[in-house]
């Protein structure tokens, strides 16, 4: 692997030492020094949180995430409401996570409540904008994931999925990761290994799109792989009878399971042709999971959308 998560970075240690500074705590009595006088220098975000709440503790580790990875572009001061009332209110804090970012004195930019991590990242890049600054280049995380898509993509799904549990080790919760964990054991045909590793994800990471994905791609594989192997015995039913909508559909899971994506997805549109109601829209319903799993930019998916329009739409 080329890229080795926090070495070559500049980093020592758990936060390093070129991290140190870029996130503190404070409080009302520090606050101008903190957050005002050093907004003369580079943006820096508040982050207005609590010990009671969930939400912050979501939030926080994104914010240093994102901060760390700046790489010295922005800064993060973090407040605790409780044990700085006075300065919640003149702030207006009414809910939190609250997070204001200045910039030369003055707010330039917020918002309420915990985001997505890309969200973050986005927020972050937009306040280097308006500072006339320019976005840090990837973080090794970042490089990490990269070349873990590529590789996957490229079908090595061995060196996908240790590159993805090596981000995995540096953030254990980060959802790109996993989720592409996920998929990298699936495309290495370890659906056992991957069920396991969906299955003791954190809760919050539920509803990422990163992890929605995966866990289709792993209800895709095991849908498929109780079809495997009944390739011929399915092929011959419909050649007695075309009609046969079950064995087509079980014969497109039997090809999904072989690698044979097109395939699979001829099969299904092929009953979508015949009779698109057929068990109340199975076969769109599956070819919808397999444009998902293979994501939006797969030449199966761009074909295969466009023939199911076509179809629809006729």
């Amino acid at each position: 692997m080329d890229i080795l998560i926090g070495q070559g970075n500049g980093t020592t240690g758990a936060n390093g030492a070129a991290a140190a500074g870029l996130v503190k705590d404070s409080d009302t009595e520090h606050f101008m020094t903190d957050v005002i006088d050093a907004s003369n220098e580079v943006p820096v975000i508040v982050d207005f949180w609590a010990t009671w709440c969930g939400p912050c503790k979501q939030l926080g580790p994104q914010l240093e995430k994102a901060v760390k990875d700046a790489k010295g572009a922005v800064r993060l001061v973090k407040i605790d409401v409780d044990k700085n009332q006075e300065l919640a209110a003149q702030m207006r804090v009414q809910s939190i996570p609250a997070v204001y970012a200045f910039f030369q004195g003055r707010p330039i930019d917020g918002f309420v409540g915990a985001l997505q991590e890309s969200q973050i990242k986005a927020f972050v890049q937009r306040l280097l904008k308006q500072a006339g600054g320019q976005a840090p280049g990837p973080s090794p995380v970042d490089q990490a994931l990269e070349q873990a898509e590529a590789a996957l993509k490229a079908g090595d799904a061995g060196a996908a999925s240790a590159l993805f549990g090596q981000v995995l080790q540096h953030e254990p919760e980060n959802a790109a990761a996993a989720g592409g964990l996920v998929r990298a054991l699936v495309k290495g045909g370890d659906p056992a290994q991957a069920r396991e590793v969906l299955d003791g994800l954190p809760p919050a990471l539920a509803k990422d799109p990163a992890i929605e994905t995966a866990r289709t791609a792993l209800e895709l594989a095991e849908q498929a792989g109780k079809a495997a192997g009944a390739t011929g015995e399915l092929e011959a039913k419909l050649a007695q009878n075309p009609k046969d909508h079950q064995a087509r559909y079980d014969l497109a899971l039997a090809l999904y399971g072989g690698g044979d994506a097109e395939g699979a997805v001829d099969q299904l549109l092929e009953i979508v042709r015949r009779e698109r109601g057929w068990n109340e829209e199975a076969a769109r319903k599956q070819l919808v999971k397999i444009f998902e799993a293979a994501g939006p930019t797969d030449p199966v998916t761009l074909s295969g959308r466009r023939r199911l329009s076509s179809i629809l739409f006729s």
